[in-house]
């Protein structure tokens, strides 16, 4: 029976630099990054992608500010934004993996499956906005922002300005789940739940509703892999391998290591938060939950990391 994983890419992987900001330079990062998935696929893997959108939702919602500043056009909804990123985003990784399959004579298509990923009304994210979107704006412009749209809240960062913030539930359910998995089972590579789903909650007639809020890219792909029973997640970042003391000079690569010490090393302070940190706290859940092995690894790595030669494997 053949493998399965499912691959996380960052959004902010599909940026090379702050020279290369244009779809087309996003483009060809995700073609490079699809040859290695294509690797995997090669030697016997099922894949299911999912893919981070922090950075291309803070374009669509910057120049959201530009037409409400300058030509009164109103906000994009924030859940929109997510719905626009999973659209463009994964038509790119669609496009370039079946001219990556065709150039290889593999028998087999990708497909994007636009996907909501309901949360709970009472996740305490909701009482506590954290997560900052847009750009830093002054005093006078924040107050005719927060006079617009009561709803937001707008915090200010010490010689930065203000900046809105918003929620970040966890991820409970994948509404499009049975398509995912029918598709899977008919042999596509799938694309879903991209930059974490488009947040939805349920009301009490059954009906969902967006909400402005942005759900964990690697959280929602435990989630994804969970349900899939998984074999592998695989979350690919900017580095080889997880580190002990990163950037200092007593810095220590990890090549395999047990949930346990994983959590032990949480625990003392190794992990960023907003870096490493969410990577790993979503790949204990994961384990928690009948997941069996997971690696972090960069994506010009993974047929190495698969074999056994790379990255960070992380086991139950």
């Amino acid at each position: 029976m053949k493998k399965f994983a499912v691959v996380a890419i960052g959004g902010n992987s599909l940026i090379r630099d702050k020279h290369h900001l244009k779809v087309e330079d996003q483009y060809q990062e995700i073609k490079k990054t699809v040859k290695h998935i294509v690797d995997i696929i090669e030697v016997g893997y099922g894949v299911v992608i999912t893919h981070g959108n922090g950075p291309q939702v803070g374009f669509i919602f910057r120049r959201s500010e530009i037409a409400y500043e300058h030509e009164g056009l109103h906000f994009v909804p924030l859940q929109s934004c997510v719905a626009d990123t999973q659209g463009a985003i994964g038509y790119q990784i669609q496009q370039a993996l079946d001219n990556e399959f065709k150039i290889r004579k593999i028998e087999q298509k990708a497909v994007t499956v636009v996907t909501q990923v309901k949360v709970s009304k009472q996740d305490p994210g909701f009482k506590n906005p954290t997560k900052p979107i847009g750009t830093f704006c002054e005093d006078e412009k924040a107050k005719k922002i927060a006079k617009d749209h009561p709803d937001w809240k707008m915090v200010f960062d010490a010689g930065r300005g203000y900046r809105r913030v918003v929620p970040s539930p966890k991820p409970v359910e994948i509404i499009e789940m049975d398509m995912v998995k029918e598709l899977v089972k008919s042999n596509y590579s799938v694309i879903a739940v991209g930059g974490g789903g488009i947040p939805v909650i349920e009301n009490k007639d059954g009906t969902l509703e967006g909400v402005s809020a942005v759900i964990d890219k690697d959280f929602a792909s435990a989630l994804l892999a969970r349900n899939l029973k998984a074999d592998l997640l695989i979350i690919s970042t900017g580095v080889d391998r997880v580190c002990l003391n990163f950037g200092q000079e007593n810095e220590k690569a990890l090549s395999e290591i047990t949930a346990d010490q994983a959590r032990e090393y949480m625990e003392d302070g190794h992990f960023a938060a907003g870096s490493m940190l969410p990577k790993i706290q979503a790949i204990l859940w994961f384990l928690q939950n009948g997941g069996k092995k997971a690696i972090i690894t960069k994506p010009d790595n993974l047929k190495q990391a698969i074999n056994g030669r790379c990255g960070t494997h992380i086991i139950k």
